[in-house]
């Protein structure tokens, strides 16, 4: 994760100019029609978004989502997310409510067995009961037997891919069958010695161009639907929400965007291979150990660099998906009304500490791209101030004007879309699991685990987090340490129940969406 580029833009004119776009938001509430929101997800996308400056290559993976970024956008340079998974945060950001108050810490773990999600309205819910007309496909909540999160949406589209989502087998890349280009591979094959960034076996860590072309994909598919729906008149204003799956493992995508990426330009992120052996167990042992990707991976540098193409490749893919409903949107009547979230679920190693996936407490896990586009804005300003995805909801809740929800947690970001550069001394919290949190703020960065193991981090000084403080003397680091533990969860909920079913991607894909749940939570009366 490059850090140099990060708080490198600073410009009074475009402050300005967001200042004016947001505050006749509020002045002319009364005369102009209520705000459209287009809601769209990208699932394990990390800072490698060329706006956030995080990948080491020479040129963007993204240049579609950085165009728009720059027409007239604040791009969150230190977004992270409530939970470092697709569930948890996605169930925090959609419900409002963070992992340790729902009890929600894991992908097999529906949010909906959540006492809090039980009486209360979700995001998109809770803008259909205020006059909005509520839309989806592709995956914006986690998908749970039965369970699409298609109840939440007045309209909720089914997404299937075809060839392009289907790899060519002779190509395939898998460590999980020790295949390089579809024949088993010259080198050792690694299994999984649990400690996969909490996902195990659980996703096959593969690559490989598909058979078809992204037109016949699942995300192309699914954008080509949301921009069906941008070109169409409503009656209500709208809330668009699109959930696009790339790059999330395994990263099958079309040819072309391998292309894009030849092997010989990859360059990786730097990796230090005694990077673990300060974060010390109370038992006395290192905590965390290589994972079986990287263990793999790294026993060749063509094959470690074929990983990181191949994310850049789904990336880059994800990146044409949401550049054609960007796109869309330009040319759509609502283009000038019309509220733009493009957002990540958590962040992704490449490599970093010794891994890939994600599931840990570490800044490549928890930072993701955030960018908001409010009417009227029409020049790039990146935002420096540490904000979380829970604080998405009650953003969007003053951004269309609709009555506040004093009970969910997270706080507006309207003052920082009005000058990024405002003073916000407001940590941000991640919980991995129960009992496992993560406080940080601008300068420094704490872990905590349920087993009493700490880190602490400077990352003014060490951004790549080499360096674990935590045992250290330092009367600067101990006040510092003690500073941002009063900001840890004093408790954590119980664990919301299990899905019956096996393993997350077996769940996910388990079943038909269940008519009874969207019926069920209208006659509950929500709050």
């Amino acid at each position: 994760m490059s850090r140099n580029r990060i708080f490198t833009r600073c410009r009074s004119a475009a402050i300005a100019s967001l200042c004016w776009a947001f505050v006749t938001l509020h002045a002319a509430e009364g005369s102009r029609a209520p705000y459209n929101v287009l809601f769209i997800a990208m699932d394990d996308m990390n800072d490698w978004v060329g706006a956030f400056g995080g990948a080491p290559q020479n040129r963007s993976a993204t240049p579609k989502i950085d165009h728009f970024a720059k027409g007239g956008s604040v791009v969150f340079q230190q977004a992270n997310c409530a939970g470092p998974v697709c569930g948890p945060s996605r169930s925090a950001l959609l419900s409002g409510f963070m992992p340790h108050r729902s009890g929600a810490y894991a992908n097999s773990q529906n949010m909906l067995g959540s006492a809090l999600v039980k009486t209360h309205l979700t995001l998109p819910e809770y803008f259909s009961k205020h006059g909005y007309r509520t839309l989806s496909t592709g995956k914006i909540f986690h998908k749970h037997p039965g369970d699409e999160g298609h109840w939440a949406f007045d309209h909720w589209e089914p997404s299937e891919g075809g060839s392009g989502s289907r790899p060519d087998p002779d190509r395939v890349t898998s460590r999980n069958r020790n295949l390089v280009d579809g024949k088993p591979a010259a080198l050792p094959a690694v299994k999984s010695g649990g400690d996969e960034g909490g996902e195990g076996e659980g996703t096959e860590f593969a690559w490989g161009p598909t058979r078809g072309p992204k037109e016949d994909s699942k995300d192309w598919k699914a954008a080509e639907w949301a921009v069906a729906q941008l070109a169409k008149p409503s009656a209500k204003p709208f809330f668009l929400a699109l959930g696009i799956s790339k790059p999330h493992l395994p990263w099958y995508v079309p040819q072309e965007y391998f292309d894009r990426h030849p092997l010989e330009s990859i360059q990786l992120p730097e990796v230090r291979l005694n990077d673990l052996d300060d974060i010390i167990a109370p038992n006395g042992r290192p905590k965390f150990s290589p994972s079986a990707d990287f263990k793999w991976a790294s026993q060749d540098p063509r094959l470690m660099k074929g990983a990181v193409r191949a994310y850049l490749a789904a990336t880059s893919y994800a990146d044409d998906c949401v550049g054609h409903v960007l796109e869309a949107l330009e040319k759509s009547p609502a283009r000038d009304n019309t509220i733009v979230v493009i957002w990540g679920d958590h962040g992704w190693h490449l490599g970093e500490k010794l891994r890939f996936r994600k599931a840990t407490l570490w800044a490549e896990s928890t930072r993701l791209p955030l960018i908001i586009r409010m009417p009227g804005m029409n020049s790039r300003q990146d935002c420096p101030r540490v904000v979380n995805l829970i604080d998405l909801f009650p953003t969007l809740l003053v951004a269309c004007g609709l009555p506040a929800k004093p009970e969910i947690d997270g706080r507006s970001l309207a003052p920082l879309l009005r000058d990024p550069q405002t003073p916000w001394p407001y940590p941000s919290i991640t919980v991995n699991g129960k009992g496992n949190a993560s406080v940080r703020d601008e300068g420094w960065y704490f872990i905590r685990y349920q087993d009493g193991a700490e880190e602490f981090y400077d990352m003014a000084r060490d951004p790549l987090q080499w360096t674990n403080l935590a045992a250290s003397s330092d009367p600067e680091i101990r006040t510092q340490m003690k500073r941002l533990a009063a900001s840890f969860p004093a408790s954590f909920a119980p664990d919301v129940a299990q899905n019956q079913g096996g393993k997350a991607e077996k769940e996910e894909r388990a079943g038909n969406p269940d008519p009874t749940i969207r019926p069920a939570r209208a006659a509950a009366q929500l709050k």
